[in-house]
């Protein structure tokens, strides 16, 4: 689920804007960096400093998510200050600045902040009303083509259709029996936004059609498409090894699952010629994309393509610090997330603790497990998972978790909302 997704803030009034008239061409886009440091005063329990205006639930339910995959057990008034945010009805905003008014018409919920809200929430249990809730609203919020938009009513996109089939998937439920009123579902959703094998960048997902229909190749959407085909959380393990035959090559999906095979191949000749994702801005040079790229990681993980990510994990345990630092707790999250994805230690990650990085940016966990008992875990679920289904041996799954998600037009998240990737 991602994410992936790092660049520019926009105000208040775009998203609104964003609201009443949803364009098919709006490319994904990011929220201020947040730089790293305890959460302000007026925002107890809150992960990192800067304005949740745009990005408070986002970055808070990645930073839950990321410490429960770790063993972490986050402070509770984290996780409080997270359940705060929901409306009656069961959607989440980006942030309401008083949760204790009630939510009204006005109040501009969206289906990504209640998607990772939920993938958090049921990772760490304890709280089956919040999650059954909304789980509840993100139904009611589904288009007659399956999918989903980032704001009720808006039009599907790869990455919030993506965000929301792991949402159910963690809430226990099979993204391809949420049917809309057409009998559709996201997996219906998802392979009509993907680029046709004959296209350029065939085998890619596209985040929405632009206003001639044409599907455009975009890294972010390709990276949560991945996770939201094979029914993937971001908090999702590596699969065992696909087959060895070489990867990049695209054959037209019938299934979701066959669309995510192809953008897993799109990802790996992306990262082939810098080993990382780029992207710019109008008249500026380009400029590495590590939010997209640890979402890239991820998404290879999840398709069996572990192997084919070694290089770019190698660049982020480089690179990747120095970019968290200045962006936040989203951003060493998605570290986080991506190391584990890969098997790599998220403890010792090119030298950096990144458990101990991200759990500096707001109030204490209840409990972290020293080194000794996390092997000993990962060593349990090692072994359960080189079981197959019938209890014969299988293939030992490298454990991992990721992020993904890349977010569209309105879908503002904490140190990485990208720009478009093409």
């Amino acid at each position: 689920m991602n994410v992936r997704r790092t660049v520019t803030a926009i105000a208040a009034t775009a998203v609104i804007a964003a609201a009443a008239a949803p364009t098919a061409t709006a490319a994904p886009v990011t929220a201020p960096a947040t730089p790293e440091a305890p959460a302000a005063p007026d925002a107890p329990g809150l992960h990192g400093s800067t304005d949740p205006t745009y990005d408070g639930v986002w970055r808070q339910s990645l930073t839950l998510l990321a410490q429960d995959t770790t063993g972490v057990r986050p402070a509770a008034q984290a996780v409080d200050w997270l359940t705060a945010q929901q409306c009656a009805d069961g959607a989440f905003a980006a942030f309401r600045a008083d949760p204790a008014a009630k939510c009204g018409a006005k109040t501009p919920v969206d289906s990504n902040s209640t998607a990772a809200a939920v993938q958090a929430l049921a990772a760490l249990g304890g709280e089956d009303t919040a999650v059954r809730d909304a789980v509840r609203w993100l139904r009611s919020a589904q288009n007659p083509d399956g999918g989903w938009g980032y704001l009720p009513g808006g039009p599907s996109d790869t990455n919030s259709t993506s965000l929301v089939a792991g949402a159910l998937t963690a809430a226990g439920t099979a993204p391809d029996g949420v049917r809309s009123k057409d009998g559709k579902n996201a997996h219906d959703a998802l392979l009509k936004l993907t680029v046709p094998c004959d296209a350029d960048g065939g085998g890619a997902f596209a985040y929405q059609p632009d206003k001639k229909g044409v599907l455009a190749a975009n890294a972010d959407a390709t990276a949560a498409g991945v996770l939201g085909g094979l029914d993937r959380t971001l908090a999702t393990k590596a699969a065992p090894a696909a087959d060895p035959a070489d990867p990049a090559t695209c054959a037209e999906p019938r299934t979701a699952a066959d669309a995510a095979r192809n953008g897993a191949a799109h990802l790996v000749t992306a990262l082939a010629a810098k080993g990382y994702l780029v992207s710019s801005l109008a008249g500026a040079k380009d400029q590495p994309d590590h939010g997209n790229t640890a979402d890239a990681v991820v998404a290879l993980a999840a398709a069996g393509l572990t192997d084919r990510a070694d290089r770019t994990v190698t660049w982020l345990k480089r690179d990747g610090a120095a970019w968290a630092a200045k962006s936040g707790p989203a951003a060493w999250s998605q570290l986080v997330l991506a190391a584990h994805a890969t098997g790599a230690d998220p403890r010792d990650f090119g030298g950096t603790d990144l458990v101990q990085r991200l759990n500096a940016t707001g109030p204490a966990p209840e409990s972290v497990p020293d080194a000794k008992d996390t092997a000993a875990e990962d060593g349990k679920d090692n072994a359960k998972d080189s079981k197959d289904d019938d209890g014969g041996p299988a293939v030992i799954w490298i454990i991992g978790i990721g992020l993904v998600v890349g977010i569209g037009i309105g879908i503002l998240l904490s140190g990485r909302r990208k720009k478009r990737q093409k």
